[in-house]
């Protein structure tokens, strides 16, 4: 008994180093739990908020009016606030671009397109950024904007008249080259719904009646 008593000691030690050990590595564990429960909240709001389309973009302009008002009370952080409008713009360019470039698929009959006659099969409008997830990245947009409003860091001292002279020039090029681009091939970046016409049957119940 007295020669097995060291192997029990030894297996008892590293047993409890091994619980030790699994206490230690479970500490970043209930981090990672933490942030992935967080994440799933956030997930749910956001789910929760979709049909709402709405609510959702009153309450993303309200946030863009806070924004400005702190920007001109600061009277400072121009340079965010010129980046926070060319991010809108691209955003804004990608959600009335069609998902699948018309000019790629001029020379080739294969993939969706869109119809140019009355009599085509109705086919909605794809975007290439969704309307929920131009929604998203526009609001926080804002809040990252908001941010960096509260570090000094970021107030590059510049001559704000010019910033809003470029985004300008730059609005009205980019909108200019969209609307060539709609025209050229024919398309509205919106979906009115489907036509529905009246069958005879329909039409003779009409006249009956």
């Amino acid at each position: 008994m007295n020669d097995c008593s060291p192997v029990l000691l030894c297996i008892s030690t590293m047993s409890e180093g091994d619980s030790i050990g699994e206490s230690v590595h479970g500490k970043p564990s209930v981090v990672y739990r933490f942030f992935t429960r967080l994440g799933q909240i956030y997930q749910s709001w956001l789910d929760k908020s979709t049909p709402y389309t709405a609510v959702r973009w009153i309450v993303t302009l309200g946030l863009s009016f806070i924004y400005m008002i702190r920007v001109y009370i600061l009277q400072g952080w121009y340079i965010v606030t010129y980046a926070l409008g060319i991010y809108h713009l691209n955003l804004f360019i990608a959600f009335l671009s069609p998902k699948v470039d018309p000019s790629l698929m001029e020379d080739s009959d294969d993939g969706p397109s869109l119809p140019t006659k009355q009599n085509e099969e109705f086919r909605p409008f794809i975007r290439r950024l969704p309307e929920f997830k131009f929604w998203h990245s526009a609001t926080k947009g804002i809040l990252v904007a908001m941010t960096c409003t509260f570090f000094e860091a970021f107030n590059v001292p510049v001559f704000w008249p010019i910033l809003v002279m470029y985004f300008i020039m730059l609005f009205c090029i980019t909108m200019k080259r969209q609307i060539k681009h709609m025209i050229k091939y024919r398309y509205i970046p919106f979906t009115h719904g489907k036509r529905k016409y009246k069958g005879k049957e329909d039409m003779g119940k009409t006249f009956a009646s």
